[in-house]
């Protein structure tokens, strides 16, 4: 019989759409590697089960299940002329049967390959953990050809980190020969700031811009300056930065060239809002008390100013809006950089309400880690009460005590 009869012949004994899903079910044995002698099939509707009777000759039954053995299949198959082995006859009919247990042992030891080219220390130790290795996977779109890639060029920018000063485009140029190569959601940038943060042991991931600040890169240096007042400095003799008039410090220059402050064991107060800032230069001028402005959350600039001031040895001490986001910024800067508060509590905040206020969301309550009482009190009372409402009792505390 010629060949193409066969075949004929073997679809209509197997092949068909009522029967895919069988044949799907029989070449998975081949697939996971495991064709095993003897198997039970079940779940078999009647043409599934007809179809197989066929096959070995058994008398039909309403059973939804089959015992069956390989060699009895591709005994009955050669017998019948139709293909040497099931095997064969499901390659005839739906194409070549895939190893996927010798695939998946290939993709593992590709991986384990590529994971082998991260050499550098923090690299080393962030791809070593499940977490780490995972997130490179996702990057290099589950290719580990395109992870050893992401993983050399990762490599030569933490050669280059932490940085003094430099333009993030800078180090991209320099480093990876494309300034655009660490634009923000680039694989080599995500894998970078992730192992960088690891490494100091971060748990929360600060945004990208902060994050490259910490490494000493800027990103859009001129951008958001910090706005400070009378900050102490080390020069041949202690001043201040411009005493009395406000200034504002560019990401640019608190990376490249920082001032030495001579802060150690002092105060630096940090507020929320730009106009105190301005209402203190106006009343106190040079006799202000160090003072910082967040301008909101603090971006990377502000950041990278108070971060050097606590390094230095500065008390921060913080005040913000008596409002949701007031408190959200006063826990940062707490858990962050160890501030204090600074007139920010339950009873503060009663007092500052005797002046009025506008009305305060019930959605969006945030704890403030420093007064257990603040948040619901503000919630009692329902009331925002915003920094220029209390600037005369932050004066006090910025004027110089007499004597």
């Amino acid at each position: 019989m010629d060949q193409g009869a066969g075949l004929e012949r073997l679809r209509r004994l197997l092949g068909g759409p009522e029967l895919a899903e069988l044949r799907r079910r029989l070449r998975s044995r081949y697939e996971r590697g495991s064709p095993g002698g003897e198997f039970t099939l079940g779940r078999l509707d009647v043409a599934e089960r007809r179809a197989l009777e066929g096959l070995t000759g058994r008398p039909v039954r309403s059973a939804g299940s089959m015992r069956l053995r390989m060699t009895e299949l591709d005994a009955a198959l050669a017998r019948a002329g139709l293909a040497p082995s099931l095997r064969r006859a499901l390659e005839m009919l739906d194409g070549p049967v895939e190893d996927l247990k010798a695939q998946r042992q290939a993709r593992e030891q590709a991986w384990q390959r590529a994971l082998e080219e991260a050499h550098e220390p923090r690299l080393k130790a962030v791809v070593g953990e499940p977490g780490g290795a995972a997130l490179l996977k996702r990057l290099a779109g589950r290719d580990p050809g395109g992870a050893q890639s992401i993983l050399a060029r990762a490599q030569r920018v933490l050669a280059r980190l932490p940085a003094d000063g430099i333009p993030l485009a800078q180090l991209a140029a320099q480093a990876l020969g494309d300034s655009h190569a660490l634009d923000a959601g680039s694989a080599v940038a995500t894998l970078v700031l992730h192992a960088c943060a690891a490494a100091r042991r971060e748990d929360r991931l600060d945004r990208p811009r902060e994050q490259w600040a910490k490494l000493g890169v800027s990103v859009n240096e001129l951008a958001a300056p910090a706005l400070c007042l009378n900050l102490p400095v080390r020069q041949p003799a202690d001043g201040v930065l411009t005493a009395g008039e406000p200034i504002h410090l560019s990401l640019r220059r608190l990376l490249r060239d920082p001032p030495a402050w001579a802060v150690a064991g002092r105060d630096v107060f940090v507020c929320e809002n730009p106009s105190i800032v301005a209402i203190a230069a106006d009343r106190l001028g040079g006799r202000c008390a160090p003072l910082v402005c967040t301008d909101g959350m603090p971006s990377a600039a502000q950041r990278t100013l108070l971060e050097g001031l606590a390094a230095a040895g500065a008390r921060l001490r913080y005040h913000g809006d008596f409002d949701w986001p007031g408190l959200t910024i006063g826990n940062f800067l707490l858990r962050a950089l160890g501030a204090q508060a600074w007139r920010f509590g339950a009873d503060d905040y009663l007092a500052a309400c005797e002046a009025g206020g506008s009305p305060l969301p019930a959605s969006g309550r945030v704890e403030a880690v420093w007064d257990p009482r603040l948040a619901a009190t503000m919630a009692e009372r329902a009331l925002a009460v915003h920094e220029e409402s209390v600037a005369q009792m932050l004066l006090a505390s910025l004027a110089p005590v007499d004597g």
